[in-house]
């Protein structure tokens, strides 16, 4: 990727990732804001940089999308390559950001988690607790997510339920948590078969246990995962 591509993708990235933090936050129209200038950056033709030497902040104004605050926030990244706002919503979302990762690792969105805290179908409270724990144990945000990430593969493998607090009870054995290998074994007919290296040929497993010869196509095969 060349060097002004990087640059404005990374800011790209910065701006999208306050957008959802403020979303996080509950702040109502920021979000789309800060999403329609990371657009807009990632496809703008020209290196950020390179505008902003030449025109400064009101240069960078001109993309599309971009208003005068977040432009203000683009030449902080330019100048100190870092946003200190950015920053801030990190820290001040710390434990909403592993709240919803859990539950985004369960296959609920931040919008269908707000609608099932209203509606008193989750008690929000009761996993903030947990997640503060979790973060001092890990140590960082990310460090907390990738805990969660490695117990949700494990843990959905296998059809098995987990809460916050299965990544304690699993913290030392987070390393040797492994999914379980998805396995597909073919059948015929509902009819299991089996490959035959001698003789090079599929054969289907009657239920008297008798190897018949499959004189079918392979297409006739069906491929079923085994749990």
């Amino acid at each position: 990727m060349k060097e002004k591509e990087q640059a404005n993708k990374t800011i790209a990235e910065i701006l999208r990732e306050i957008g959802e933090l403020l979303e996080l936050k509950g702040t109502a129209f920021k979000p789309k804001a800060y999403r329609k200038a990371a657009d807009a950056i990632e496809k703008f033709g020209e290196d950020i940089a390179e505008l902003y030497a030449k025109e400064g902040k009101k240069g960078i104004q001109k993309i599309s999308g971009v208003g005068k605050s977040i432009a203000a926030k683009i030449e902080e990244y330019l100048a100190k390559h870092e946003i200190r706002h950015h920053k801030e919503l990190k820290d001040e979302t710390a434990i909403r950001q592993i709240v919803t990762h859990f539950f985004k690792s369960k296959g609920l969105s931040l919008q269908e988690l707000k609608q099932d805290a209203r509606k008193k179908t989750i008690v929000y409270s009761r996993f903030v607790k947990p997640a503060k724990n979790l973060l001092e144990l890990a140590g960082s945000v990310e460090k907390a997510k990738e805990a969660i990430d490695k117990v949700a593969a494990w843990a959905n493998s296998r059809g098995l339920d987990y809460a916050i607090e299965t990544v304690f009870k699993k913290w030392l054995e987070l390393d040797r948590l492994k999914p379980k290998e998805i396995v597909k074994k073919p059948f015929y007919d509902n009819h299991p078969m089996i490959w035959s290296q001698a003789k090079q040929r599929w054969y289907v497993i009657s239920e008297a246990g008798e190897w018949l010869e499959f004189a079918g196509d392979e297409k006739d095969i069906e491929w079923r995962i085994v749990k």
